[in-house]
């Protein structure tokens, strides 16, 4: 069973879902999303691990100071206060979009407090911001786009997103739309991809190449958002990573294909346990 639980970090409620029993894995999302993205995945997981899945701040239900970074190196440093805070004993880092440049972050910058890294659908390098992020940086467009914004286009992001188009069910709409449904959580979703900067990760370019953590690189290759070209570099140039493709899913490979993702992530660090 899912628990919502908070810890305190910096002064901010951050939010996160705990399940399970066994070695930590924490669980990263994107922007767009919060921790419901891995619903289909966490009942999986905790079979056999403990699972945490956390909120950033400014999403989901964690707290959304307008007057904080967003980029992804305070993230970064936010989570590494999370691991202290629960605490965890070197979890398995697991991230999804952004949750995944967090990562990449985390484990060239404070590789003693993770066991090994995932990457899913992950930015990387200097291939992003994507539209439609990257035009939201631009002050009067953000406006302008926040203020006719609805439910109605925003379906249409998320659709493209997934390969399963049958996916998108109204119970899923509203798990994607209920952080824009208020003022404040619109400010916030603004506020994060103001904040965003990719040199964040092209400045870490030489410390992935000298890498030591074991790495798992996931691609739905259905992705209109984040193109194959980053999941292939990254395979490049971390050494020792694995690279692990699906035709039959999109940005949301973790809606489009659970049990996959799960699977590869479980046999990824069961791998690591025989090792050792």
């Amino acid at each position: 069973m899912q628990q919502q639980q908070t810890c305190t970090i910096d002064g901010y409620r951050i939010a996160y879902q705990q399940s399970g029993a066994g070695a930590p894995l924490l669980l990263v999302h994107g922007i767009t999303t919060h921790s419901f993205i891995w619903r289909k995945v966490i009942p999986l997981l905790s079979q056999s691990f403990q699972v945490f899945a956390v909120d950033l701040l400014g999403c989901g239900s964690s707290e959304k100071p307008l007057d904080q970074s967003y980029s992804l190196n305070e993230h970064a440093r936010r989570l590494v206060a999370f691991i202290d805070t629960i605490p965890l004993e070197r979890p398995h880092y697991i991230g999804h979009d952004l949750g995944g440049g967090i990562g990449q972050i985390v484990a060239t910058q404070y590789p003693e407090k993770i066991s090994s890294l995932a990457l899913i659908n992950s930015v990387g390098h200097d291939f992003w911001p994507v539209q439609p992020i990257s035009i939201m940086r631009t002050p009067i467009v953000r406006q302008f786009l926040m203020s006719i914004v609805d439910r109605r286009l925003f379906r249409v992001i998320v659709q493209r997103g997934l390969y399963h188009k049958d996916l998108l069910t109204d119970e899923l709409m509203d798990l994607f739309w209920e952080p824009l449904s208020s003022s404040l959580g619109r400010k916030a979703f603004l506020h994060f991809a103001k904040c965003l900067d990719n040199h964040n990760l092209t400045d870490l370019e030489e410390d992935l190449r000298r890498l030591q953590l074991p790495a798992l690189i996931l691609r739905g290759d259905a992705d209109p958002y984040l193109s194959a070209a980053i999941a292939e570099k990254l395979h490049r140039e971390i050494p020792g990573s694995r690279l692990r493709r699906i035709a039959t899913a999109s940005h949301y490979l973790m809606e489009d294909e659970p049990e996959w993702t799960a699977r590869q992530i479980s046999d990824f660090i069961q791998e690591q346990h025989e090792q050792r």
